[in-house]
This record gives C-alpha cells, sequence and structure tokens, in this order.
C-alpha cells in the first residue's frame, strides 16, 4: 500500500445517528441531514454524497488527462455517477458506473481520457479492486 507522503487536505466530519442523522464538517461548509436511502426522510444518503464526490475528482481528473494529451476539454462535459447499495452472500456491498459525457470530442479521445482519468482519480483507486465499476462514454 502506498502511503501519502505530503497531506495537502483533510476533510474532518462529525456524524451522528448513522443514515438517519446529521453530518456536519468541521469549517461548516457542510451541514446536512441524512436520510436512509429510499426512506422518506428529508435528507441525503451516503451512496449519494459518494456518488457526487467521486464524480466531481473525476472531472478533475480528466482535467489533468486532458492537460497531459493536450485536448481542450468541452465545457460542457459532465459525469454522472450511480452508486448502488446492494447485498450479495448476506454482505452490504456498493457498486457504481460512471457515465462521462464529452460532447464534440472524438470517441477515441474521449475513451483515452476516461481510461487515464480512472488510473489518476484517488475515488477510483479507492474503489478499484474492492467494487464492481463500469466506465462508460457517453454517445
Amino acid at each position: 500500500m502506498t502511503r501519502i507522503e505530503q497531506v495537502l487536505y483533510t476533510a474532518k466530519t462529525h456524524t451522528t445517528g448513522g443514515r438517519d442523522g446529521n453530518a456536519r464538517s468541521s469549517d461548516g461548509r457542510l451541514d446536512l441531514k441524512l436520510s436512509p436511502p429510499g426512506g422518506n426522510g428529508q435528507g441525503t444518503n451516503p451512496e449519494q454524497l459518494f456518488a457526487a464526490g467521486w464524480s466531481a475528482c473525476f472531472i478533475g481528473a480528466l482535467g489533468h488527462a486532458a492537460r497531459a494529451m493536450k485536448v481542450q476539454l468541452p465545457a460542457d462535459l459532465a459525469v454522472d455517477a450511480e452508486v448502488d447499495l446492494g447485498t450479495a452472500g448476506g454482505a452490504y456491498l456498493l457498486q457504481a458506473r460512471l457515465n462521462v459525457s464529452l460532447p464534440g470530442l472524438e470517441r477515441e479521445v474521449g475513451q483515452a481520457l476516461i481510461d487515464a482519468a480512472h488510473q489518476t482519480c484517488p475515488y477510483s483507486k479507492l474503489t478499484r479492486g474492492n467494487i464492481h465499476v463500469e466506465l462508460a462514454l457517453a454517445a
């Protein structure tokens, strides 16, 4: 396992009540109600937060890959992340799909960007070999 040599940022949160509780960041920028997935609660859930964080990070990794490949990313690029919570063999598991929209780019260039981003994105590294992940370039 590779260890961090220089910490660039540390996110700190305080959560109470689990999936039916509250989460607040140490700087107060995040302060939200949590609700179980598919429930009637008014809050978000950990799977939505994970999907939002991963898709935002993946866009950053796409930018890094584009700079390395000297490719201009489209202004309207988007990543639609889907994170499933399910069970197998009595255990709870996650799986995910990242659907990447890179309008105006040739398909081969878009796929190369996605592949490179998936190698450098910290969230992708976190999930690699741990959960089933599908990457798709939107048509």
